[in-house]
């Protein structure tokens, strides 16, 4: 269900911390046009942990009543009620699937994380993307826990960002006969996550060079692996440039020098240092991104 291009959307803010609505829906049209399988509302991109829970649900609504293409929301957190509480919202909403981070701060043990995401399943009729990302968690979800977790009927993918190639080898291997896919969480890694057997990206970069990494992921599906390795050498600049600084705060300052509506940051992010900007902006330019 979840092959090709997922940009993982950020979330434009006016000054005064309001969602800006028409921004928002101008980034999915952007997106959209640059030929995306699918778009993620509400995740970390989109300063999710910032957002009140009726945010986050109008945010859902938002994006499901505009968009074209399917729609992913996080509804993740590391209270297990909220999240059932906006996977259940996502559900009644239409959207195509909910991606759902594994809790934060509280560290919870093997039984704990498999009861968690178990809950959640059973609450809602509706596809579920687990998101592995320790490095915003503080753990990495347990190889064990995957594979249990792959054998719940709607729980059908992961989102694997821990920088581990072995480990995700692994769960490729170990999920083979489960009904289960395996989706890039990491731009940088996307080329050689897709020549394993992954499916697809929850991009970040997808937000400012749609088109390119569209291409990658079809040149993959065609066996044209020299295509792939081109287009993830050109796009490797502006990947690292895009998390020069934690995420998402310089792909909010690209979207700006595209000519879109990135929007402020909402506190305890801070804009983008006028050292980096120059680095990000000299990268667009390099790139054909920017006049």
């Amino acid at each position: 269900m979840f092959k090709g291009v997922l940009p993982a959307l950020i979330t434009p803010f006016f000054n005064d911390n309001t969602i800006d609505k028409e921004s928002f829906r101008n980034i999915v049209n952007y997106v959209e046009e640059g030929g995306v399988s699918g778009v993620v509302v509400c995740g970390t991109t989109g300063e999710s942990a910032t957002l009140t829970t009726a945010e986050h649900k109008e945010l859902i609504d938002l994006c499901v009543d505009h968009a074209k293409v399917p729609v992913v929301a996080g509804t993740g957190s590391n209270n297990t009620l909220e999240a059932v509480e906006l996977t259940r919202h996502a559900a009644d909403a239409g959207a195509g699937g909910a991606l759902i981070i594994s809790p934060y701060y509280i560290k919870p043990n093997n039984a704990g994380l498999i009861a968690h995401f178990k809950k959640i399943a059973e609450s809602a009729d509706i596809p579920i993307i687990l998101y592995n990302v320790p490095s915003r968690t503080g753990q990495d979800m347990p190889l064990e826990v995957i594979v249990e977790l792959s054998k719940v009927d709607n729980i059908v993918a992961v989102k694997e960002a821990s920088g581990s190639l072995s480990k995700l080898s692994r769960i490729l291997e170990e999920t083979v006969d489960e009904d289960f896919e395996v989706i890039s969480g990491e731009d940088g890694l996307t080329f050689p996550i897709l020549a394993m057997g992954g499916t697809g990206v929850i991009s970040v970069v997808a937000n400012i060079v749609p088109e390119m990494m569209v291409k990658l992921t079809e040149a993959v599906s065609a066996g044209d692996l020299a295509t792939a390795r081109k287009l993830h050498f050109e796009m490797a600049p502006l990947i690292r440039a895009l998390f020069m600084e934690t995420n998402p705060i310089p792909v909010k300052r690209a979207v700006e020098l595209l000519g879109l509506s990135g929007g402020t940051m909402r506190l305890p992010l801070a804009p983008l240092s006028e050292e980096n900007s120059v680095v990000l902006e000299n990268v667009l330019r390099n790139m054909g991104c920017i006049a």
